[in-house]
């Protein structure tokens, strides 16, 4: 054996060896199962066995050694072919080798045993079994090569393991001593070769996988960032296509979107026809595709959630938060351009008599019209419409003109809708027209606020719109001030009493006082003409009421007289109406106690009538201030807890005509037949006093008997003191009081 054979093959050994890392590297990319990597692994780790121990051969002394070596490296021959037959099935996907490994490990078998049995021919026998076994491994190959398509890699494994079983067989049948054992000892180098740049292919295409999935999951990730900030599903999945194209490397790859039933959508990423694309593509596409769907299906719901929260769902208009907000960037960038913006202020003439009487579909269907009505009128790329809620619609027009053009518009808006669905009057809107200038302050509710206080003008007024110009402004800025001192007053208690008689026509004895709240506003007393309204818009005619009530009290134990007092509607509504009045008057001594209600209050307010009714079982009487003036009916007024009606002043004014006497007259005989008492208020002349005694009414009241003053106001002589009982603070007991009949 040349010298350079043993070196060539115990170098190709070493190689061989140290290749064995990159199959073992190949079977972890694999998963690490019994793959073609490990199949080729220990096929290599054979090959670098058999080189080995060839090369070492020559370096063992004769004898048993070398006998051993030589029976080893016949083994490791043996060992060579059987591990082929699985490792090219399982790098080929050849048939099944059990069968072919059977036949094989008998040939080889018989190979190994022919030399230690004493047969004639051994060395032909141990020929054949050799031959035997490697034409068995060689049909195997060939079979497998019939079923599979071979690449590059395989080809190249192919042609090298000819050549080694072609160098194999030459040896063993060549007789020639110099080249056959050089044959004999290099066979497996092209083999080896051949299995060392399929590991080390196989490496590198497995970094290239890897790789790629590095790119797949980094492309997946940062599309899935990029889903949040998108608002298009269309221009996120042409990113994910483009991500796609990039990182697969075809540009074949298209995508689809496209929207299915309640808001869901279905996305596909594909190559062109007749691409194959491996499962790792595949499910990168399919990853792609879902966040796109998933995108799209929320960014769908981000719009429904964002219409349902800025628009209304019956007219389809902009909502309050919508008209605000608009109202807030008009403003800023009219501050900005210096131009003006005007707030038209649109209402519902009758609209909850609609409701009432036909029904909340009717009133639906009646914004509706409005809201098209505002549409088609109020039109321009500067203009907005929406409704703030109920029956209040507004449009923000920025960029306003004059005065002129804006009532010119609030006129079209009002004259344009007529509504004639319902009975009686038709339905028509009231609008109001608000302004900002630059210099004025920004402030978008006080626009808006101006804008409705120029609408219910134009409502009170009946003028149908009206503009809230430097006149209206003053007034507002004056109720404002006036609204101010009266929550002051009411907090530093400024109210006071001042007490009215109520005398018996027969005798001028006083009867009863009524107490009337005065604001004594540093010094100056106001009247209720002044401030009443206000009052009971804000709500603080409660804690008045109760400051009156309080001091009438007062006046029960110091003047020793039975009281009447106003009582508001308002305050009749409050849930704790009935411990308000038991606070404001105490618990003893009702009966001394007369509440006046307007006609009106009575009627309307149905809360009322349960206090009132509580109040009359304790003791109270209960008057009807101002009859004659409201709208009840007569069948109604059995059934409410009424004791005295008060006659208006607007009937005794008209005593001197023969229908101002008629009413009264009226009022007398409605009151006999209910058993009710009668007082005339606003008596000023003593023609006035003759005929309401000539008429038959007993009580009356008004400046001419007596102004309303702080003290007790006496006209004519007191009753007689054993008839009255004096009230003395509680816990005394008052004796019964006798009424005006009884006094009379």
């Amino acid at each position: 054996m040349p010298v350079w054979v043993t070196v060539l093959q115990l170098l190709v050994s070493g190689v061989v060896a140290g290749f064995c890392v990159l199959h073992w590297l190949w079977r972890r990319g694999e998963g690490g199962g019994p793959t073609g990597a490990a199949w080729s692994m220990a096929w290599s780790g054979v090959v670098a066995m058999l080189l080995l121990v060839g090369g070492l051969f020559p370096l063992v002394p004769a004898g048993v050694p070398r006998d051993t070596v030589e029976h080893l490296h016949g083994l490791l021959v043996s060992a060579f072919l059987l591990v082929a037959l699985p490792a090219t099935r399982a790098i080929g996907r050849g048939p099944v080798v059990r069968w072919w490994v059977a036949v094989a490990a008998v040939l080889l078998v018989v190979r190994t045993a022919a030399p230690f049995v004493p047969v004639p021919h051994a060395s032909l026998v141990e020929v054949a079994g050799l031959t035997g076994a490697i034409l068995t491994v060689v049909v195997y190959v060939i079979v497998a090569l019939g079923r599979t398509r071979l690449g590059r890699l395989g080809t190249l494994l192919v042609v090298a393991g000819v050549e080694s079983v072609a160098i194999l067989l030459t040896g063993v049948l060549l007789p020639d001593p110099v080249v056959a054992p050089v044959l004999t000892a290099l066979w497996a180098v092209p083999l080896a070769v051949g299995l060392e740049v399929l590991a080390l292919r196989r490496l590198v295409r497995a970094q290239d996988t890897a790789a790629r999935q590095h790119r797949m999951r980094d492309a997946v990730a940062s599309l899935s960032n990029a889903a949040w900030f998108a608002r298009d599903a269309e221009r996120l999945l042409l990113a994910a296509r483009d991500s796609a194209r990039d990182v697969l490397g075809d540009p074949t790859i298209e995508g689809s979107l496209r929207p299915i039933a309640r808001g869901r959508f279905v996305a596909e990423l594909f190559g062109a026809e007749g691409t194959e694309l491996d499962h790792h593509a595949r499910s990168f596409l399919v990853d792609l595709a879902q966040i796109v769907a998933a995108a799209g299906e929320r960014y769908h719901l981000t719009d429904r959630l964002r219409a349902t929260a800025f628009s209304d769902p019956l007219t389809d208009l902009p909502n309050r938060r919508a008209v605000e907000q608009h109202l807030v960037d008009v403003l800023d960038q009219a501050n900005v351009e210096r131009t003006r913006v005007a707030v038209v202020y649109c209402d519902v003439d009758g609209f909850k008599r609609v409701n009432d009487e036909l029904g909340h579909a009717r009133g639906d269907a009646l914004l509706a019209r409005v809201a098209d009505h505002l549409r088609a009128t109020v039109r321009g790329e500067d203009i907005l419409v929406g409704r703030l809620g109920g029956d209040e619609f507004v449009a923000i027009v920025a960029r306003a003109p004059e005065d002129a053009e804006l009532v010119t518009l609030a006129r079209a808006v009002r004259d344009g809708f007529e509504d004639r669905s319902t009975r009686g009057r038709p339905t028509r809107l009231t609008v109001g027209v608000a302004t900002w200038v630059p210099g004025d302050v920004v402030d978008p509710e006080a626009l808006v606020r101006h804008a409705d206080t120029a609408m219910l003008e134009a409502k009170r007024t009946g003028s149908g719109f009206r503009v809230f110009d430097r006149a209206l402004r003053r007034r507002v800025e004056a109720d404002r001030l006036q609204r101010v001192a009266l929550e002051e007053a009411v907090a530093l208690d400024q109210f006071t009493a001042h007490f009215q008689p109520v005398v018996d026509t027969s005798s001028l004895e006083v009867l009863q006082v009524e107490a009337l709240a005065r604001w004594n506003h540093h010094g100056h007393l106001v009247l209720p003409a002044d401030w009443l309204e206000l009052a009971e818009e804000t709500g603080l005619i409660v804690p008045i009421g109760l400051s009156v009530l309080r001091e009438s009290r007062r006046a029960l134990e110091r003047f020793q007289m039975p009281v009447a007092v106003n009582v508001a509607a308002r305050q009749l509504t409050e849930p704790d109406a009935l411990e308000q009045f038991e606070t404001a008057w105490g618990d003893a001594y009702w009966e001394h106690l007369t509440l006046e209600i307007t006609e009106s209050a009575l009627v309307q307010t149905g809360q009322a009538v349960p206090v009132l009714s509580e109040l009359r079982a304790r003791g109270a009487r209960v008057a009807v201030d101002d009859f004659g003036t409201g709208y009840s009916s007569i069948s109604r007024l059995g059934r409410l807890p009424v004791d005295v009606l008060k006659i208006d002043r607007s009937f005794i004014r008209e005593l001197g005509t023969e229908r101002g006497r008629g009413a009264v007259r009226a009022i007398i005989a409605l009151a006999d037949n209910h058993g009710l008492d009668v007082v005339a208020e606003g008596v000023e002349t003593a023609a006035q006093l003759t005929a309401l005694v000539d008429l038959g009414v007993r009580q009356v009241q008004g400046n001419f008997l007596g102004r309303a003053t702080p003290s007790l106001p006496v006209r004519g002589p007191r009753p007689v003191t054993e008839s009255i009982p004096r009230v003395v603070p509680a816990p005394l007991h008052l004796r019964s009081m006798p009424t005006a009949r009884a006094v009379r």
